[in-house]
């Protein structure tokens, strides 16, 4: 065992994905989520057509689209989770996402995570999430109305959170968690 392990925290990076139709995969993530298409070429150890998508402009790629997933092939993806900073994210992220041809969008208020689902093109399941002050255990999932006021959707959030057993405030669960380091 390495004797510094306390500081040894890999943070995870990007995603890849195989995809049926890879220029239509760029399209839906380059239009919902704002990517720009950093690189794209042939894989020299995987026989590959690789597209690399970005929304950070210090990082290369976080997302890797594939060629090579069959076309009866079904996704193997759990999701794809993307982090916004505010409710009105979430609405945006809808919008676009409904206009670029999602299907099965649907909200879901996790407690610690206020989150919007829905199918890409082909089938893989994304999430839009942004975090809130609380948590309590996962997995949790209320209806989230994203046609109701911030303030309102906050308030039910706390409430529902505080009737939970298992309620703490983020700052409590991460202490607990990962010790007084976080």
């Amino acid at each position: 065992m390495p004797s510094n392990e306390s500081a040894y925290r890999p943070t995870l990076s990007h995603f890849g994905v195989f995809c049926r139709n890879l220029d239509v995969m760029v399209d839906f993530y380059t239009s919902v989520f704002g990517m720009v298409e950093t690189d794209r070429g042939e894989g020299h150890t995987m026989p590959f057509t690789i597209a690399f998508l970005s929304g950070n402009p210090a990082q290369h790629h976080q997302l890797a689209l594939a060629s090579g997933r069959g076309l009866d092939a079904p996704s193997t993806v759990m999701q794809l989770s993307f982090k916004v900073a505010t409710i009105d994210d979430l609405r945006e992220a809808w919008s676009r996402a409904e206009s670029a041809g999602a299907g099965k969008l649907r909200g879901l208020n996790h407690g610690n995570a206020l989150s919007i689902y829905f199918s890409d093109v082909e089938d893989n399941t994304v999430e839009v999430y942004l975090d809130t002050p609380w948590y309590v255990t996962q997995p949790h999932a209320d209806p989230l109305d994203l046609s109701v006021a911030d303030a309102q959707i906050w308030a039910e959030t706390e409430r529902v959170c505080r009737l939970d057993p298992t309620f703490a405030t983020v700052e409590e669960w991460q202490r607990r968690q990962f010790g007084e380091q976080s």
